[in-house]
């Protein structure tokens, strides 16, 4: 396993900020990121966070910092000749944020249509992390058996529901809460301040 690179995808479900500032948190803890986009994640990309460029040629430079992009390559999801589709490309973990419930029933199914489909089913395969950040409501019953499905195999499934306790003062606060607890889950430390107040006293 190759501790310092995560392959992290972003699909079409709404959600995508939480992709933005996961991969800022991650460059931030040490990892490179191999990012692998959806045409539909683009989209939303576009519309939810500012996603600049075009479809077939996006510019991240929108979305992050040059410090960021140093350590960020990109690949469309479209392209499954791509060094993730193979188990010999090591890579820490994968993270799906947000999973689309496209994604998560071809995931759960065994199925491989795109390459980020195609990295999650190498990481469960292979035995690595596969966490998937699921931002869908209301969701159907054949939308919980398919992560249920994913459980059972050894998926991570960290809803994107934040919590109130931290006493959030804004839209941003709300999204740190949900990155905090995917960086959690891949034991990789940070300074967001989403703590149960209890314990901000106590430490």
């Amino acid at each position: 396993m190759s501790e310092g690179r995560l392959i992290v995808g972003v699909t079409g479900a709404s959600g995508t900020p939480y992709a933005v500032r996961f991969v800022e948190q991650a460059v931030r803890a040490g990892r490179d990121v191999w990012l692998i986009v959806s045409a539909a994640g683009r989209l939303v990309l576009a519309d939810e966070a500012g996603l600049g460029g075009s479809t077939d040629e996006p510019d991240f430079s929108t979305l992050w910092p040059e410090k960021v992009l140093a350590h960020l390559t990109y690949t469309p999801a479209e392209q499954l000749r791509a060094p993730p589709a193979s188990g010999s490309f090591e890579a820490e973990a994968v993270v799906i944020i947000p999973c689309s419930m496209n994604t998560a029933a071809a995931l759960a199914h065994g199925l491989s249509g795109n390459l980020l489909q195609r990295a999650g089913a190498v990481a469960l395969k292979e035995g690595r992390p596969l966490v998937l950040v699921p931002r869908e409501t209301p969701m159907t019953r054949i939308d919980f058996e398919n992560l249920a499905r994913l459980a059972a195999a050894g998926a991570h499934v960290v809803p994107a529901m934040p919590g109130f306790y931290h006493r959030p003062q804004s839209v941003a606060d709300l999204v740190d809460f949900v990155v905090a607890k995917v960086l959690a889950r891949l034991g990789i430390e940070h300074g967001l301040k989403v703590r149960w107040p209890l314990l901000e006293r106590e430490a």
